[in-house]
């Protein structure tokens, strides 16, 4: 491929490579702007990018921004709309990316593009002009990975498979015969808590509409723990929660909702309100948080020999695990919709994820009451609504179409 002339730039004093960074910082969250979701896929596809302009990516014949009889790095005088049209066109290459997916890795490096302008090390806001532009796919406005949609079928199979669960280890605690030694009946309440939290983490998911990483540990984002049953208000039927907007909101809890948490609560007593709602289970973590949080091996090893899980160890000393992390919740809900045996039909995911059940209970608000309705519960905007859902508008206008062709015809 032919060389791209350098544009007339301003020089800054950074390199490419040294702006990903400042820029990553600007974009992070927590201290120092060293977490975050946006962070790791905008770090992922900067570092992308900068190979590729480096001549490290792409064909062979492909040797890099930088002129041909120039021995450097690249440097923001290689810059110009020309060079994000050559960027734009190898994205859709032969790569065989998905539209929308282009469209997503072009956005990472158009906003760090913008970023530039701003700093004053770029001119102009280069990736986002037509010319640069015109190379990509026409966006058909899909998020990647984020279509499903929990139908009413699979989430009242869930919800009776879950409760199913939580009946019959109740069950089985309750036919232990009088005898039942302490390891027993302790393993048979293990189950029953297990159970529980499921139960209560699916009817969330299915009737809140809150995100995902709202309720439950992000390991990227430490200001994202999960939450704990001190934000959690049965009574009034809400909780608190972290927004995606990156400030705290009061999330409502429907009745559905209310009698699982309720049970749940009941069955686990936390010690204090500090207790996060949806606590791991996982026994390398448990087992670890034990160690450290009892005195002395000989108290350790005694009190461990007490308990037939480290859970109901951890549960009675008080000692706080932490929330289930949001790739748990996934892995939960692919262990349940395996169990329960629920047909799904879907190009990416073949198990219930979390985020179909936000966007069924979306679909419920908004062909029972509309739009607005629907973008105050689920956190968003109107217009992003009536986008996510146009779908419902076409289905009622051609039911219009349809009544307004029968009636012209039957005259």
């Amino acid at each position: 491929m032919t060389k791209l002339a350098p544009s007339v730039v301003r020089s800054g004093p950074l390199s490419l490579t040294d702006s990903f960074e400042r820029y990553l910082q600007d974009k992070g969250k927590g201290r120092g702007g060293d977490s975050g979701n946006y962070r790791r896929n905008a770090a992922r596809e900067l570092e992308r990018f900068g190979q590729w302009a480096a001549g490290d990516r792409g064909r062979a014949e492909w040797t890099g921004i930088v002129p041909n009889d120039v021995d450097r790095d690249p440097t923001f005088q290689d810059l110009d709309e020309r060079v994000f049209r050559a960027y734009a066109r190898y994205l859709g290459g032969d790569r065989a990316l998905k539209q929308n997916t282009i469209h997503t890795y072009y956005h990472y490096i158009s906003a760090w593009c913008g970023w530039c302008a701003n700093e004053g090390f770029l001119e102009g806001h280069y990736a986002r002009r037509a010319s640069a532009m015109a190379p990509l796919p026409e966006d058909d406005g899909r998020k990647p990975g984020d279509q499903q949609i929990w139908t009413s079928e699979q989430r009242h199979t869930l919800i009776r498979h879950v409760n199913e669960r939580v009946y019959d280890a109740i069950e089985t605690y309750r036919a232990l015969p009088e005898d039942a030694d302490s390891s027993e009946r302790q393993r048979a309440r293990y189950k029953i808590l297990k159970a529980a939290r499921d139960r209560a983490l699916v009817f969330v998911l299915a009737y809140t509409a809150v995100r995902v990483g709202e309720v439950l540990r992000d390991p990227h984002d430490p200001r994202r723990r999960g939450i704990q049953w001190g934000e959690v208000s049965l009574d009034d039927g809400s909780m608190d929660v972290y927004r995606k907007k990156q400030q705290w909101d009061v999330a409502s809890l429907p009745e559905p909702v209310i009698a699982p948490l309720r049970s749940y609560r009941t069955l686990l007593d936390p010690p204090t309100v500090q207790w996060p709602v949806f606590p791991t289970f996982d026994q390398r973590t448990l087992s670890a948080l034990v160690r450290d949080g009892l005195d002395g091996p000989e108290t350790i090893n005694e009190r461990r020999d007490g308990y037939a899980r480290d859970f109901l160890l951890a549960l009675d000393e008080n000692i706080h695990p932490p929330s289930i992390t949001t790739d748990g919740a996934r892995s939960i809900l692919k262990r349940l919709s395996e169990t329960a045996e629920i047909e799904i039909e879907h190009p990416k995911h073949d198990y219930l994820a979390p985020h179909g059940g936000r966007r069924g209970m979306g679909e419920i608000l908004v062909r029972g009451f509309g739009y607005s309705v629907a973008a105050r519960y689920l956190d968003n905007s109107e217009k992003m609504i009536r986008d996510r859902y146009s779908h419902i508008e076409a289905d009622e206008l051609g039911e219009l179409a349809t009544e307004a062709i029968n009636e012209i015809d039957s005259i």
